[in-house]
C-alpha cells in the first residue's frame, strides 16, 4: 500500500460515521508543517496568515507552539473579532475603509492595543480620523513596502501590485506623514514578497520555465534584501523604536529569515499545504486539509460523478485555480466539464472500484479558502476524528 493510499484509508476509517461533503485536518501533518517552518525560520517568530487558516481553534494550536507569535489578518473586522477573542497581536496586512470598525478601535483600548493596521498614503491616515467619532485611543500603524522586483527602468515589473511605497525616501516620507499626525504611532513595517514566497519554482513538465522562474527569483531576492534593509535604516530615523519588520511567506521562508533587517516571518499556507505548494523545491510539505464528495453517479465505465466539488481559488482564472482528486489516485477531470457546482464527473480507471456513496477526497488551490465552503472541520488524529471545530464560516462569520 502506498503512503497516499494509507491515508486515504485512514480518512475513510476516520470519517465512515459522516456524510460528505466534509472537510478535514490531519493534524499530524498539520504539526509536522509547523516545525518545518519553525526549522525553517531559524529563530525568527513566525506571525500565523490567518487567511491561509480561517478557524479559530487551529490558529490557538499553532500560536500554542514555540516559533510562533501574532496573527497577520485580512479585514479590520476579522482583527476586531480576533482581538476581542482574546488574541493579543493582530496585524492587519491590508488597507481598509472600513469606517464603523475605525471607530470601534479608536474607543476601545483594549483593541488598540492589539491591533495594528497597515497604511501605505496619507489618504488613509485621514480616513481613519475622519472615522474616530470622537475616539481617542492611539492608532498602532504598519507600512507596507512595495516588493515588486522590476528592471529596464520599471518597463518589465514582476510582483503583486500592493503597496506604491518602493523607495526608501518614499517611506521614510511616509512614516514622517504618520509622526506628525496626533493619534497614530508607527510600530511596524511589512513586506510581502508574493513573486518569491507564493510562486513555485518547479512548474511539472516546464523544465525552461521553471528555471526562469528560479533565475528571476534569485535575482529578486538579492535586490529586495538590499532594499528591505536601506528602508528600514530609513524608516528607523524617524521611528527608532519601531518593535517589528515583517516579510517573506510560506514559500521564501528560509530565505527572507536570513535578512537581518526582518525581524519576524509571515507564514500561514504552509501549516495546510494545499496543492499551489507542489511546485517548489524550497521545502515538501505534507497535505494537512482536505475535503470529500460522495460518489452519487456511475456513468459508465472508468467513469464516476461525485457531488458538488467546483471551488475554485481566487487568482488569475486557469486550471491551477481547481482543486485537485487526490485520493483515491489515479482519478482526472473531465476535460469537457471540471469541477461543476453541483456535480463533477471524475475519469480514470479506479473509478470502476468506487461505489455509490464512497467518498473522493480532494486538494484545494490554495489554503484558508476551503473554509469558506464548510462550516465545520473534522480534526483528524490517526484513524480517528477526534474534534469538530468551526470555521469562520462556521461561527457565522465571512470578512469577505
Amino acid at each position: 500500500m502506498t503512503p497516499r493510499a494509507a491515508d486515504r484509508a485512514r480518512y475513510d476509517r476516520a470519517t465512515a460515521h459522516l456524510d460528505a461533503p466534509v472537510a478535514i485536518v490531519d493534524l499530524e501533518a498539520f504539526d509536522a508543517n509547523a516545525e518545518d517552518l519553525v526549522r525553517r525560520a531559524g529563530g525568527k517568530p513566525i506571525r500565523v496568515a490567518s487567511k491561509s487558516v480561517r478557524c479559530r481553534a487551529l490558529l490557538e494550536r499553532v500560536l500554542a507552539k514555540d516559533g510562533f507569535a501574532g496573527i497577520m489578518s485580512f479585514t479590520l473586522a476579522e482583527s476586531l473579532w480576533l482581538a476581542r477573542s482574546g488574541f493579543e497581536d493582530v496585524l492587519l496586512a491590508y488597507p481598509s475603509a472600513d469606517r464603523a470598525g475605525f471607530a470601534e478601535l479608536a474607543h476601545d483600548p483594549k483593541l488598540a492595543a492589539a491591533v495594528t493596521v497597515m497604511v501605505d498614503d496619507a489618504a488613509q491616515l485621514r480616513l481613519i480620523d475622519d472615522a474616530r467619532d470622537g475616539g481617542r485611543e492611539e492608532i498602532r500603524v504598519c507600512l507596507e513596502l512595495d516588493t515588486s522586483w522590476q528592471v529596464l527602468g520599471g518597463r518589465v515589473r514582476v510582483g503583486a501590485r500592493r503597496s506604491p511605497l518602493r523607495s526608501p525616501a518614499q517611506v521614510a516620507d511616509m512614516a514622517r506623514a504618520v509622526a506628525r499626525r496626533p493619534g497614530f504611532r508607527l510600530v511596524g513595517v511589512m513586506a510581502y514578497e508574493g513573486h518569491v514566497a507564493g510562486v513555485g519554482d518547479a512548474v511539472a513538465g516546464r523544465p525552461v520555465r521553471s528555471r526562469a522562474i528560479r533565475l528571476m527569483q534569485a535575482a529578486a531576492r538579492k535586490e529586495l534584501a538590499v532594499r528591505r534593509a536601506e528602508v528600514v535604516r530609513a524608516v528607523r530615523t524617524v521611528a527608532p523604536d519601531l518593535e517589528f519588520v515583517n516579510g517573506g511567506g510560506t514559500g521564501s521562508v528560509q530565505h527572507t529569515a536570513a535578512e537581518p533587517a526582518v525581524t519576524e516571518i509571515a507564514a500561514g499556507s504552509g501549516l495546510y499545504v494545499p496543492r499551489l505548494f507542489d511546485n517548489y523545491t524550497s521545502f515538501t510539505g505534507r497535505p494537512a486539509a482536505l475535503f470529500a464528495q460522495p460518489v452519487v453517479r456511475r456513468p459508465g465505465v472508468g467513469v464516476v460523478t461525485v457531488l458538488g466539488g467546483g471551488y475554485p481559488a481566487s487568482g488569475a482564472a486557469g486550471a491551477d485555480r481547481l482543486p485537485v482528486p487526490y485520493l483515491p489516485e489515479g482519478l482526472r477531470y473531465d476535460p469537457q466539464e471540471g469541477p461543476g457546482e453541483v456535480q463533477t464527473p471524475l475519469l480514470g480507471a479506479p473509478a470502476d472500484d468506487l461505489l455509490i456513496g464512497d467518498k473522493v477526497w480532494f486538494r484545494h488551490a490554495k489554503a484558508g479558502e476551503l473554509c469558506e465552503r464548510f462550516d465545520v472541520l473534522r480534526l483528524v488524529e490517526g484513524d480517528t476524528v477526534t474534534a469538530t471545530e468551526p470555521t469562520y464560516r462556521g461561527e457565522g462569520y465571512t470578512f469577505l
